[in-house]
């Protein structure tokens, strides 16, 4: 396992990212469920922030994040919550505003801890393999190694604090 992001299509639908942190798993779950702590790492690449960051951590809660481009473009999207085992997995269906992604798609995180350190399998399950393909085509990976590598920092701050 690697510090690098690994990208692969278990699936005709499937779009699968794997990152090994330095950091336990109770940590790397705070950061993709605290809106303070989301907010300083899944901003996307460069020219990108986290301009709407709300989240309600419940099965059957919402949660609402909006990007917003240097240039003034948004991207928003919404989701539900349809699992949530702390600090192991998150199953989620989340839809784009300008719905790209031809409907929902299920997102399935799962978090497993080894020696201090977590590994992150975060898997995107689309309404079609056309769907897939254009997460892949727009740059989406680029996207979340960006948000990744950020998460590296905001995680060792979480461990010096600790």
């Amino acid at each position: 396992m690697s510090h690098r992001l690994e990208v692969t299509t278990p699936s005709d639908r499937e779009i699968a990212m794997t990152r090994v942190f330095d950091a336990p798993r109770e940590l790397v779950f705070d950061c993709w469920t605290i809106p303070a702590l989301l907010k300083r790492w899944m901003t996307g690449p460069d020219g990108w922030s986290f301009a709407v960051c709300e989240i309600d951590l419940s099965v059957g809660g919402t949660y609402r994040f909006v990007w917003r481009h240097d240039d003034g473009r948004d991207m928003g999207m919404t989701g539900t919550y349809r699992e949530i085992a702390r600090p192991e997995r998150i199953v989620s269906v989340e839809l784009f505003d300008m719905d790209w992604t031809d409907g929902e798609a299920r997102s399935t995180l799962v978090l497993t801890e080894r020696d201090g350190r977590t590994i992150s399998v975060n898997t995107v399950l689309y309404s079609s393999r056309e769907a897939r393909d254009g997460a892949i085509a727009i740059g989406m990976a680029r996207g979340v190694e960006a948000g990744y590598d950020r998460l590296d920092g905001v995680l060792a701050e979480q461990v010096a604090a600790r």
